[in-house]
């Protein structure tokens, strides 16, 4: 929808009077299109794409996987996070490449659907879900099925939801594993050594309903804190600290030999490189890392390549940049900023994604975001014509990649494969 304020109107007309003493003047960042993109585009419209896409370079991805293989310590194991990579047949992919048949989901519609299309993946949540939601996922499964929850890891955080999920026990004749989410330091929630901690440790060791699986430990928050005065360091050896204190309490309640089995969950793209040794954690989980969206462009995933886009059409091209109600300010603003001098109209828009190809392309904050036809800038040397196609890099995957429909599968220069996607409930 077209968005335009009273200060975009100052911004377009009268503030650009005092633009200059503000800041440089840019400089045209438009150019020749990268040949990787013109392939990617020839192989577009060979396979008929005329919509807004998600495709994903299966090379690219491939090299990924390899690349994280590749970083893992001895003896640790890798699990697969459903929710960055939302495609049964992306995560069978992966599955096979990896040689892991451990995944991590998160919610109930994704957990059917893993369990009834790989009954023997060895599923942990990664988040607790509502008793309820547990309740709605054995009533999915019918009686060939019913084999497939003994390979799920139910993750449970307080003392009430353990209660909960006891009585759901008791109630499906299941016994249930169950995986203590801990807190090593991103307080949202989890365990941490103490009290607690050892009763409800002795509470599932006495409990026929249960089998208890291991930890889990995230810290996301580590990869984002700075490195002055040693703060990320220290909050590492903190997360750390934490994850062996509770190790220690459960070899207190349940003895070495049980500890030494457990699963020992940690990391996640952005942190697991920093695990180089199983001291602490015995498995890491990873998605992201192999797409890369651009929230993941840090320097510890620095070897792991863009492997996602957005790809859509051009619906218009326009040889210079009109602004309704701004015409006034045109020449104005293109003076100063080359960058805002063509224009063109995509198929869709307002996702949460970057435009990377053609190269200079930015969104025009003047006229605003659209769902429907989202306007783009770029300089002089942008040369584009309606029914070729503009790329993006996404932020992220998760929910995004959810809004597209079918993924797009490039490899060897062709649209190969397409596959489906998690319903957007998932």
């Amino acid at each position: 929808m077209l968005e335009l304020s009273r200060r975009n109107l100052m911004i377009g007309g009268a503030g650009l009077l005092g633009a200059g003493l503000l800041m440089s003047k840019p400089g045209d960042e438009s150019g020749p299109r990268d040949d990787y993109f013109i392939g990617l585009q020839a192989a577009l419209t060979e396979a008929g794409i005329a919509s807004p896409t998600l495709v994903i370079d299966q090379a690219r991805l491939d090299a990924n996987i390899d690349t994280l293989m590749g970083h893992l310590p001895p003896g640790m194991a890798y699990r697969i996070v459903a929710k960055s990579l939302p495609s049964l047949d992306l995560i069978a992919h992966i599955r096979q490449r990896s040689g892991s048949s451990r995944v991590m989901t998160f919610n109930q519609p994704m957990l059917s659907a893993l369990s009834k299309a790989m009954p023997d993946a060895d599923q942990l949540l990664g988040k607790p879900l509502p008793v309820a939601a547990a309740k709605n996922y054995f009533k999915s499964l019918d009686s060939t099925q019913s084999p497939a929850a003994m390979n799920i890891q139910w993750l449970i955080d307080t003392p009430e939801r353990l209660r909960q999920y006891r009585d759901l026990a008791a109630a499906t004749g299941q016994t249930l594993r169950v995986n203590f989410e801990l807190d090593v330091g991103l307080h949202r929630g989890g365990l941490e050594a103490g009290d607690t901690l050892k009763a409800m440790l002795e509470a599932v060791r006495d409990a026929a309903e249960f089998s208890f699986a291991g930890f889990m430990g995230y810290e996301p928050h580590l990869a984002a804190l700075p490195e002055t005065l040693g703060w990320r360091e220290r909050a590492k050896s903190g997360a750390w600290r934490r994850y062996s204190e509770a190790l220690a309490q459960a070899t207190e309640v349940l003895g070495a030999d049980a500890v030494a089995k457990l699963v020992r969950n940690a990391a996640g793209s952005p942190t697991y490189r920093y695990y180089q040794g199983t001291d602490v954690a015995n498995e890491i989980s990873a998605g992201s890392c192999l797409v890369k969206p651009t929230h993941f462009d840090t320097p510890l995933l620095e070897p792991h390549l863009p492997a996602s886009f957005i790809a859509t059409p051009v619906i218009k091209s326009l040889a210079q940049t009109r602004l309704p109600g701004l015409e006034f300010a045109a020449d104005g603003q293109r003076a100063w900023d080359p960058n805002t001098s063509r224009t063109v109209f995509i198929y869709g828009g307002n996702w949460l994604a970057d435009p990377v190809d053609p190269p200079g392309l930015s969104y025009n904050k003047t006229f605003g975001r659209s769902s429907n036809q989202e306007m783009l800038t770029g300089g002089h040397n942008l040369v584009i014509a309606p029914d070729e196609f503009v790329f993006l890099r996404p932020h992220q995957s998760e929910a995004l990649f959810l809004q597209f429909g079918d993924i797009a599968v490039y490899g060897d220069g062709r649209i190969t494969q397409r596959w489906p996607v998690f319903p957007a409930s998932a």
